[in-house]
């Protein structure tokens, strides 16, 4: 009998799989900027994707020319890897419909749009139709939850079937408390101290996992303080359950995949308990006198998942064995 892979043996097979998305999402919307982040991608491989601004990153009246060049981007050669999105305008300016239509004219279609600033569920689903009316039918959606009604609703947001996966909008959430929430909060720690942020946090990787789709924690706005894009990227995945973190500047890129790669003896222990769980044909297993089933490979097999979206050059490697077994399909 040949050996079945975890994908085939550890899950249903309706259970729909969750998306698999690098670990970092870095933001640049200047155009020198968006074409050095292009760059660093190429050099460094898809383990992080470029988000090109179209909200933050246009200057205020020219969104639409803005647009016009990050579809030339989408389809310049610097599009490498085909792992950049777009965040657009939200639903509710005036400009963006025009926007959608000049970024969806690009022969390379986005890897995703990012919906900013929805106030609910009834927005997400009038940029859906937006997007789906341009053709962009195919195109994954995130969303960020930044707005009192946007968290409200999160639960139904996490559930829409063209949504991949939602991001806490940190800055945008502190100022929505109309000076309640201190400044303090929008930096490192405090972002994880104050009992209204934390909350937010919370709520958006809970929504997301409930419904297999991936949370991506907030901005680290100290991008000259290694140490702080490291602490929140560290206590974002060990503590808060998140896979995926914003960046804002390219130093923040490798200590962000870093701080979510599994470290290597966990990789080593995932490893060692999914060969032998496959050589007993997913049947239960004692391991270092440690009883394990399906429940627990699951587990393993998401930490070898990780494992493999993380791994560069400069970081750990999947060994030769592991990647013949488990991803001789797939490249990082």
């Amino acid at each position: 009998m040949s050996a079945l892979h975890p994908r085939q043996a550890l899950f249903d097979p309706g259970e729909p799989a969750a998306p698999s998305l690098p670990v970092c999402d870095h933001y640049a919307g200047v155009e020198d900027r968006m074409r050095k982040s292009l760059a660093l991608q190429a050099q460094m491989g898809p383990v992080f994707d470029v988000t090109l601004d179209n909200e933050d990153g246009a200057p205020v009246g020219h969104e639409v020319e803005h647009a016009h060049l990050i579809a030339e981007l989408l389809d310049s050669p610097d599009n490498r890897f085909g792992r950049v999105g777009v965040r657009v305008l939200p639903a509710t300016h005036p400009r963006f419909s025009d926007v959608l239509r000049a970024v969806m004219r690009a022969k390379n279609p986005p890897a995703y749009l990012m919906l900013p600033k929805p106030a609910g569920l009834a927005d997400v689903e009038r940029a859906v139709h937006a997007v789906d009316a341009t053709g962009g039918r195919h195109v994954p959606l995130h969303a960020l939850i930044e707005t009192h009604g946007a968290l409200r609703e999160v639960m139904a947001i996490a559930a829409h079937p063209r949504i991949e996966s939602l991001s806490f909008g940190l800055m945008d959430f502190v100022s929505a408390h109309r000076g309640a929430v201190p400044l303090s909060a929008m930096g490192v720690p405090g972002q994880f101290q104050h009992p209204l942020v934390k909350r937010a946090k919370l709520e958006i990787a809970a929504a997301c996992h409930a419904f297999g789709k991936v949370p991506s924690h907030c901005v680290v706005t100290e991008f000259k303080h290694p140490a702080a894009t490291q602490e929140a990227a560290t206590r974002a995945s060990r503590e808060f359950g998140y896979m995926r973190m914003w960046s804002i500047h390219p130093s923040q890129v490798q200590p962000i995949v870093d701080a979510f790669a599994p470290t290597t003896a966990e990789v080593d222990l995932a490893a060692e308990i999914l060969f032998a769980a496959q050589a007993a044909q997913w049947a239960p297993i004692r391991h270092r006198d440690t009883l394990h089933d399906r429940a627990s490979y699951r587990y393993f097999w998401h930490v070898l998942e990780r494992a493999h979206c993380t791994s560069t050059a400069d970081g750990p490697q999947l060994t030769a064995s592991v990647r013949a077994a488990f991803f001789a399909d797939a490249t990082p």
